[in-house]
């Protein structure tokens, strides 16, 4: 664990700097920009860029990562409301976002400053269950903020406000543990409630307190709080932003926060995740592994293993491990993955001694189990992300590689090399500690 925070000097520019120096240290090491732009508050990045710190922040091993948190999922621990904390050490009612936030400027053509690790905390107007996402938010105005909502949960919540005539009653949070910050984005029902999943992660229930100027409840050790409202009928430009796709979100009218009120912890530190960065990539990518797992165990038990690869921008190439019975068991397997999340573009399916974690591995295995005229699964006009470019407004094709081993194959046909000894050869003991170049003549004269 040590040696995993780099500081940068103090004065870094909000604009590109903080960005451009997080990114070159993504998933090596967090940073810590001390005075950027010589504004009072610190920002922080990289916080969760590497899959065994959240190993490491569940307190399991890197194989269980997934597993740990679809058990968290489905067996949420209710939080506990406290009279107050460190979220509301200091209160502000004026509000002025750009004086009390150093917000940075990510990408060359992102249209302004953004909160980027805010979670954004609604209630459901009819029932008062909570739901906890991360949007991304435009400073538009001193107090307001430009939100880009999707359909999903936080959508349906506004619809409820709006129809009663009033707007949603919003908080955004920034600045949570890994834990929270991961379980944000568990993929639940409508009524249920992320920070419940926080808790189930944590082993205890999380502490909550009421916010100060509405009924949302936000976690009790937060850096900032901003409560505010999304407005019922206001629409402003948003965007573009630099997305996880690796490319730009579009320019449109959007939603509009109002912010009423902010709150915060003495010397609080401010959490920005630089877009498209891999802190933005794994927080997408472990929560929708573990339901997709658990979407496929229940039709195939036999699927060993899940993973959304990193060339795939974590959402859109999945990998999965099974142990094949039958011959077109795979093939099913693709379509239930497909089926699974509507994110997903390409399915390849591999044996059990395949690593799916290694991008060559999986290459591999395509090269040398896979023929196209036999193997391959196409579906045309399908949906998938209006975040890809290259399809029509969401609407693409989906493409699975069945490159599992015919159970009928004769048995040398597809064996592996190996070596033995050679993963459990420990080479400090049976490598010569040689400094010198020449020396390697004098061993051999030996």
């Amino acid at each position: 664990m040590a040696n995993r925070l780099a500081v940068a000097r103090p004065g870094s520019a909000l604009t590109f700097e903080v960005a451009a120096i997080a990114k070159r240290l993504d998933g090596n090491k967090a940073t810590l920009f001390p005075s950027p732009d010589q504004h009072p508050v610190p920002v922080v990045s990289g916080l969760i860029s590497d899959r065994g710190w959240m190993a490491e922040a569940m307190g399991v091993g890197p194989d269980e990562v997934i597993g740990t948190f679809q058990a968290a999922a489905l067996a949420p621990v209710a939080w506990k409301e406290v009279e107050t904390g460190p979220a509301q050490d200091v209160v502000h009612r004026h509000v002025d976002l750009k004086r009390l936030m150093p917000m940075p400027t990510h990408n060359e053509h992102d249209s302004g400053p953004y909160i980027t690790a805010g979670l954004l905390i609604t209630r459901n107007p009819q029932t008062g269950v909570q739901n906890v996402a991360i949007h991304r938010l435009q400073l538009i105005e001193p107090n307001r903020l430009g939100v880009l909502l999707l359909p999903r949960h936080t959508m349906a919540f506004y619809h409820m406000a709006v129809a009663a005539g009033h707007d949603l009653e919003v908080a955004i949070v920034v600045g949570v543990d890994p834990l929270t910050l991961l379980a944000s984005q568990a993929i639940l029902s409508l009524d249920a409630d992320e920070l419940e999943v926080a808790g189930a992660l944590h082993g205890k229930p999380l502490d909550v307190v009421k916010c100060v100027t509405n009924n949302v409840r936000v976690p009790a050790e937060s850096e900032f709080v901003l409560e505010g409202r999304i407005l019922a009928h206001d629409r402003e430009l948003e965007g573009p932003f630099g997305e996880f796709p690796q490319y730009y979100g579009e320019r449109a009218k959007r939603h509009v926060i109002e912010i009423d009120a902010v709150t915060h912890r003495n010397n609080p530190v401010f959490h920005t995740i630089v877009g498209g960065g891999l802190e933005h990539l794994l927080l997408g990518a472990i929560p929708r592994e573990a339901t997709m797992l658990a979407h496929l165990q229940r039709s195939f038990p036999s699927v060993l293993d899940v993973h959304l690869a990193r060339g795939g921008v974590c959402r859109y190439h999945l990998y999965v491990k099974m142990k094949k019975r039958s011959e077109g068991e795979a093939k099913n397997v693709i379509l239930g993955a497909f089926a699974g999340h509507y994110d997903i573009k390409h399915v390849v399916v591999v044996d059990e001694d395949v690593d799916i974690h290694n991008p060559t591995e999986v290459e591999w295995v395509v090269a040398t189990r896979f023929q196209a005229d036999r193997d391959l699964v196409l579906i045309g006009h399908s949906q998938g992300s209006k975040l890809d470019p290259s399809t029509r407004d969401g609407v693409g094709a989906k493409m699975g590689l069945d490159a599992t081993v015919p159970l009928e194959a004769p048995e040398f046909r597809f064996k592996r090399i190996r070596v033995p000894g050679e993963r459990e050869l420990e080479l400090a003991s049976v490598l010569d500690d040689v400094s010198a170049v020449q020396a390697w003549r004098e061993r051999l004269a030996d």
